[in-house]
């Protein structure tokens, strides 16, 4: 491989919603690539204007810099003017510099991940709190949600949220497109021993799964508790603490929220770096904004009135200035996880 290619084989590692990978690399010169990125707007509902796109696509941008550390070089990203914010195209040129050493992140590029099992409730040490507060920036700033009091108020905000989202049409054909039936990895979507539930109940929804009719009558009959106690209060309360990134200026616009994903991107490289493991909670950050923007996302009114009263138990889980908070999530220490997301080989991804 080449220097260039090596530097892509690595920032193809980064994090993105649901494993889409929403980027496609050109090689324009030895040191100058083109990053063509899309959003998932018109078909995802989790993809409110696209902005969880774009804080993925920071985050491959922060990953492209870290991978560039290891050859002395400085990878400076500049959005293309006249890319439209659906379809924006990153100009990234790389640049030798003696004083950019290799990062301390790069050996975790590869093994970050996913861990949505329960973790340890042992508390953050003030020394890991303060490598992942310095790891943000100055433009962000990290909000903790701990002892036993803050994680039950975070699990119970998951729990009620997983409901609206386990019971509205327009979730189950993400759902429905996403998992990886019988997988424990997969190179573009979430295999479902990933998903931090039981076999029994995997296979429940597997047979529910394959129309929104067998998912509504399996949600009349039998509720969705098991789902949620699994997948979301038990692991809520089982961690060390729940947290808030927030920017110091609500964001305004694309730029932004990429800025955003890449100070995640070294929160989370960070976390994985301290021997801890994480899990994003982002969907009442994302139902949140639709509220607050009073922004219709299902056709039944019953959930537009459940995401209204979730609004209000997030603020109260999080506190003032809701609009400032770019993404959420679950932390501690624990075991890694057994299944998780690859990524597609460099070669698919190439334009």
């Amino acid at each position: 491989m080449t220097t260039i290619e090596q530097i892509l084989d690595l920032a193809r590692w980064a994090p993105s919603g649901d494993n889409t990978q929403v980027w496609r690399f050109e090689i324009v010169a030895p040191d100058h690539v083109a990053v063509h990125c899309h959003d998932t707007r018109d078909h995802v509902v989790y993809d409110l204007d696209g902005h969880p796109s774009q804080v993925a696509v920071g985050a491959m941008l922060e990953t492209m810099a870290i991978a560039a550390s290891a050859h002395g070089l400085r990878a400076d990203a500049v959005r293309r003017a006249g890319s439209p914010d659906t379809h924006p195209v990153f100009d990234v040129r790389f640049t030798p510099d003696p004083a950019i050493a290799p990062s301390a992140l790069l050996p975790v590029i590869t093994t970050r991940s996913v861990q949505r099992r329960p973790l340890s409730t042992r508390p953050l040490t003030a020394q890991e709190k303060q490598a992942l507060e310095a790891a943000v920036g100055p433009a962000h700033q990290v909000q903790w949600i701990e002892g036993f009091g803050g994680r039950w108020a975070a699990a119970r905000l998951m729990f009620n949220n997983a409901k609206l989202r386990l019971t509205m049409p327009e979730a189950y054909e993400v759902h429905r497109s996403i998992i990886d039936w019988g997988k424990t990895h997969s190179p573009d979507k979430v295999p479902d021993q990933a998903l931090g539930v039981d076999n029994g109940t995997l296979a429940l929804m597997k047979w529910a799964m394959v129309s929104w009719e067998r998912v509504n009558t399996m949600n009349t009959l039998m509720g969705t508790w098991a789902p949620r106690l699994q997948m979301d209060l038990l692991p809520g309360i089982a961690c060390a603490a729940h947290f808030v990134i927030r920017a110091k200026a609500a964001p305004a616009g694309i730029d932004d929220y990429v800025a955003a994903g890449r100070a995640t991107q070294r929160f989370w490289l960070t976390l994985a770096a301290l021997g801890l493991h994480m899990q994003p909670e982002m969907t009442p950050l994302i139902f949140g904004r639709y509220v607050r923007n009073a922004l219709r996302f299902t056709r039944l009114d019953k959930l537009q009135d459940s995401a209204r009263r979730l609004y209000g138990q997030l603020t109260g889980v999080i506190g003032a200035a809701p609009e400032t908070a770019v993404f959420m999530g679950r932390l501690g220490a624990g075991k890694a996880p057994k299944a998780r997301s690859l990524r597609k080989p460099l070669a698919e991804l190439m334009k």
